[in-house]
């Protein structure tokens, strides 16, 4: 799969798989960052995509963004679909600091991987489900 992509500074690394760890992609801080404790801030990535029809790219924190930085993605996953393909559609990550920080251009931030849309769903309404009953979601205990 081709993706256009529009870098925004020469200041970071191009994008690149890390081979053979994860097919996730790893964006990065195209500016300082400062944040006070309680502070919020949209920290551009200085990359722009066009992603391909009828596909969309999920954003999330890497495992190690809140022990580096101490902030956490306010919205928890970023969803960019095809549409957001313009000239200056830079992305973006919404950083919310429980901590004093600070960000470095370059530093890795967030990932990103490239997801097929769901597609079309018609929903059928039961009375009565056929699978087994779990104990629904927080039922399978800490251990």
């Amino acid at each position: 799969m081709d993706i256009k992509i529009k870098y925004f500074t020469d200041k970071i690394e191009k994008l690149r798989y890390i081979d053979r760890k994860s097919d996730w992609i790893d964006l990065r801080a195209a500016e300082d960052v400062t944040l006070k404790a309680g502070e919020y801030k949209l920290i551009p990535l200085g990359v722009a995509m066009q992603l391909p029809k009828g596909y969309e790219a999920h954003i999330l924190p890497r495992s190690s963004t809140f022990k580096n930085f101490g902030v956490i993605q306010t919205n928890h996953m970023g969803l960019i679909d095809e549409t957001y393909c313009g000239n200056g559609d830079q992305w973006h990550f919404p950083a919310y600091a429980l901590r004093d920080t600070e960000i470095h251009i370059n530093d890795r931030i967030c990932q990103f991987r490239v997801m097929k849309h769901q597609p079309q769903i018609e929903f059928e309404e039961v009375d009565q489900l056929s699978g087994e009953n779990r104990g629904g979601i927080g039922s399978t205990g800490k251990q």
